[in-house]
């Protein structure tokens, strides 16, 4: 009997890893505390539609994950945005010159990681708080006390914050996670019957309580019966009111998109707000992977790379290229 590898977190660097492994003949077990995939790349359903909370949109500068995201394409998971982008700084609204090229998941972010699910084994509502090696393999211990194993390898794709307690049996690599500072975002979704007067689809904002919004609606397979707006504010705004109730939060940076968007703005018909405690690493790590290849403990994910979807991506293909050298 062959005994599987477990991955920890099903968002894109757990999925990564996951396809790469089963590529190769490997059997994967996947663990995730969410009631689904995707981690940041998920999309909250709501009354209104699927909102996408966490990331935006994603871009490609690596070889490798320009190929995948013509696969994807192929497969109708992903489809590339093309907003109307603006820069708000100094009080003026400008158009951006941007021309990056952005993709999105269609008809939600999450139908990513939702097709890179298919065939996988996973555990979802599974908060694992432990991972201790026995005689010769690993276990799970999760929030229910429950075990789970054996597992010949572990790997843990989950933010840095979170990793550090589950990387516990190989300090070394535990020290590199807990030296990895990660920023939250507080993200408010708003819907409007009326469709607001402005040609912005997507902006980039300076000197401001937010950093980014987005008429999410504008995004390709979106079906939206009202104009709805995702608005991201800035990390440094999200860490000095982290604990602020969700209505004042919304409050707040309704209060600033009105004054800056450049129309009338209504009170809106629908509004939530969502805090992400780790949204992004607040600086760029070259790891790829952080690996005790000997024990058989990987960590990836976007913090171990740029933070970004693609580095998020890269990891997990990295950490999984490294356990099989390591097999061979």
């Amino acid at each position: 009997m062959t005994v599987p590898i477990a991955i920890i977190g099903a968002g894109i660097a757990g999925l990564s890893a996951a396809q790469a492994l089963q590529k190769e003949g490997l059997t994967v077990h996947l663990f995730d505390k969410g009631h689904g995939s995707g981690g940041r790349m998920a999309s909250k359903r709501s009354e209104v539609g699927a909102l996408d909370l966490g990331a935006q949109y994603f871009t490609a500068r690596d070889r490798r994950f320009v190929e995948q995201i013509q696969q994807w394409q192929e497969k109708g998971w992903v489809a590339e945005w093309k907003p109307q982008l603006y820069n708000y700084r100094d009080g003026q609204l400008t158009p951006s010159p941007d021309e990056q090229v952005r993709w999105v998941g269609v008809p939600r972010m999450s139908a990513i990681t939702r097709g890179l699910l298919k065939d996988v084994t996973v555990n979802f509502s599974c908060r694992i708080t432990e991972v201790f090696r026995g005689k010769q393999y690993w276990h799970l211990q999760d929030t229910e006390g429950c075990s789970h194993g054996p597992f010949s390898r572990v790997i843990v794709a989950v933010p840095a914050p979170q990793a550090t307690p589950l990387l516990a049996a190989t300090p070394k690599l535990a020290a590199a996670a807990a030296g990895v500072q990660m920023e939250p975002t507080w993200a408010v979704a708003l819907g409007f019957d009326t469709p607001l007067d402005t040609p912005m689809q997507g902006c980039f904002v300076q000197d401001c309580a937010l950093d980014w919004l987005a008429r999410n609606r504008s995004k390709p397979g979106r079906e939206e019966h009202l104009d709805t707006w995702v608005l991201h504010a800035t990390s440094a705004w999200s860490k000095q009111h982290i604990d602020l109730q969700k209505e004042t939060v919304i409050e707040q940076l309704l209060g600033d998109f009105a004054e800056l968007v450049g129309c009338a703005v209504p009170a809106p018909s629908f509004s939530l707000a969502h805090r992400w405690l780790y949204a992004r690493p607040a600086g760029n790590h070259e790891w790829g992977v952080l690996a005790d290849a000997d024990q058989g403990l990987y960590a990836c994910g976007d913090w171990c790379l740029s933070g970004r979807v693609e580095g998020a991506w890269l990891s997990g293909q990295e950490a999984a290229r490294r356990l099989i050298e390591h097999l061979e």
